[in-house]
C-alpha cells in the first residue's frame, strides 16, 4: 500500500469565514492527504466585511515550528503557502522551502496579496516584489489576474481580456521560476470565468472554464488551490487539476447564491466535498 503523502500549509487562520487553514485543512485531508499546519496568524474573523476581528501574529512561532520540524526529520511530498502578512513571514517560508525540499516535494505558493487592481491595504508595491521572489523557489503558483500582473509590473487591465494577454501572463510568470503557473479569474466573455495553466515542461497552455456567477465571494481563491493541489497530488495533470478546482469553486459558489447566505460569511465547499473526493479518486 502506498504511503500516505503529506502536505505542509502555511497559512493564518480565522476562527470564522472559511478561508486559508479552515479550507485547506479539511479539504486536503479529505481527499486522503496528510495537512501538518504552520500558522501565521490567528484571527477571529477575516478582514473582509468585518469590523471589530482579533488579531494575533504567529510570525516568532513560525520560526520555532519549522525548528522542531526539521528536528523530528519530517518529510512533505508538497510545502503549500497562502496569505503571508510581512516580508519576514516571506523570508520565514523561503528558509522553509530550502530546509524542507527534498526529493519530490512539490512547492506551490499562493501569493494572495491583491485582487480587482488593488493591493490589500495592509501591502504596497515592494511587497508584490518580494512576492515574487518567493514565487521564484516555486514549482506552482496561483495567482490571479492582480497579481499576475503586480508581480511582473505590469498594468492590471479589468474584465474580458485576449488570450494572447493571458499567455504572456504565463509566459512571464513562468520566467520567474516556477515551471507550472496557474492564474484565476480569466474572463474571455461575460458568461464564462475560470482559470488559464501554463506548463513548461510540456510548452502547453489550457484554459479552465465553467459558468460566471455574478456577485464577491470570500475566500474562493482558497479553495481553488486547496482543491487543484489536492487533485494534483493525487495523481492528476495540472491542466485536469484546474479544471477540477474551477467546478468545485463554483458549486460551491452556486449553492451558497442559491441559499441567500450571507458572503461574509464564505462559501459552501463542505456539502460538496464528497463527490469533489469521488472525482478526485476516479
Amino acid at each position: 500500500m502506498p504511503r500516505q503523502k503529506r502536505v505542509a500549509a502555511i497559512h493564518d487562520i480565522s476562527g470564522f469565514g472559511k478561508c486559508s487553514l479552515t479550507v485547506a485543512l479539511p479539504i486536503l485531508s479529505a481527499a486522503g492527504i496528510e495537512t501538518a499546519v504552520i500558522p501565521t496568524a490567528v484571527l477571529s474573523t477575516h478582514t473582509d466585511g468585518f469590523e471589530g476581528y482579533t488579531y494575533k501574529d504567529l510570525t516568532e512561532n513560525m520560526r520555532a515550528m519549522a525548528k522542531h520540524w526539521e528536528a523530528i526529520d519530517l518529510k512533505f511530498a508538497a510545502i503549500y503557502s497562502g496569505f503571508l502578512g510581512s516580508f519576514e513571514q516571506i523570508a520565514i517560508v523561503k528558509d522553509f522551502i530550502d530546509t524542507f525540499r527534498r526529493d519530490e516535494c512539490v512547492v506551490l505558493v499562493d501569493p494572495a496579496m491583491a485582487d480587482n487592481g488593488k493591493m490589500y491595504i495592509v501591502f504596497d508595491m515592494n511587497f508584490a516584489r518580494e512576492m515574487a521572489g518567493l514565487c521564484a523557489k516555486a514549482d506552482i503558483i496561483i495567482p490571479n489576474m492582480t497579481e499576475a500582473a503586480f508581480m511582473l509590473g505590469q498594468e492590471y487591465y479589468a474584465g474580458i481580456c485576449t488570450s494572447k494577454y493571458i499567455e504572456g501572463l504565463l509566459h512571464g510568470l513562468s520566467a520567474l521560476g516556477p515551471s507550472k503557473v496557474v492564474i484565476t479569474g480569466v474572463m474571455f466573455d461575460e458568461d464564462t470565468l475560470g482559470a488559464a495553466s501554463y506548463d513548461k515542461e510540456t510548452d502547453m497552455v489550457q484554459y479552465a472554464f465553467s459558468n460566471r456567477i455574478s456577485g464577491n465571494y470570500h475566500g474562493t481563491g482558497d479553495i481553488f488551490a486547496s482543491t487543484l493541489l489536492a487533485a494534483y497530488l493525487k495523481g492528476h495533470s495540472l491542466a485536469n487539476s484546474a479544471q477540477i478546482a474551477v467546478d468545485f469553486t463554483c458549486g460551491s459558489i452556486q449553492r451558497t447564491k442559491d441559499a441567500g447566505t450571507d458572503v461574509r460569511y464564505g462559501v459552501d465547499f463542505e456539502t460538496g466535498i464528497s463527490k469533489l473526493i469521488s472525482e478526485i479518486n476516479t
